[in-house]
C-alpha cells in the first residue's frame, strides 16, 4: 500500500502533503528533522491520510492535493478538524 498524507505542524499549524509506502516511518523521519522542507516546523502530526494500491495513483493524488483546487477539496473534506482546532482559514502548505 502507498499512502498520501497530510501533516500539520504543531509549531505554526502549516500543512505538508506527501506520499509514502511506510506511514509510521515517514512521520518519524519528519519529526527527526530528516526532511529539509519540514525540519524547521517540528513537531508534526498526521491529520489525514488515504491509501492507494498503486504508487503512481498515490503520487498523482499527492500532486493534485498540492494544487489550489486540491487544497480547497481537502479543506472541505476535513472541515470539522479545522473547525475544532480553530485553524479553518489560517493554515498554509509547506512544499517539498
Amino acid at each position: 500500500m502507498f499512502y498520501v498524507y497530510i501533516l500539520q505542524s504543531n509549531k505554526n499549524q502549516s500543512l505538508y502533503i506527501g506520499y509514502t509506502s511506510d506511514l509510521k516511518e515517514r512521520l518519524k523521519e519528519h519529526n527527526q528533522g530528516l526532511n529539509f522542507s519540514t525540519k524547521r516546523y517540528l513537531p508534526w502530526s498526521i491529520i489525514y491520510y488515504e491509501a492507494c494500491i498503486e504508487k503512481t495513483d498515490a503520487k498523482r493524488r499527492e500532486e493534485y492535493l498540492k494544487t489550489t483546487q486540491g487544497g480547497r477539496l481537502i479543506r472541505r473534506r476535513i472541515k470539522n478538524y479545522f473547525y475544532k482546532s480553530k485553524n479553518l482559514t489560517n493554515q498554509k502548505f509547506t512544499t517539498g
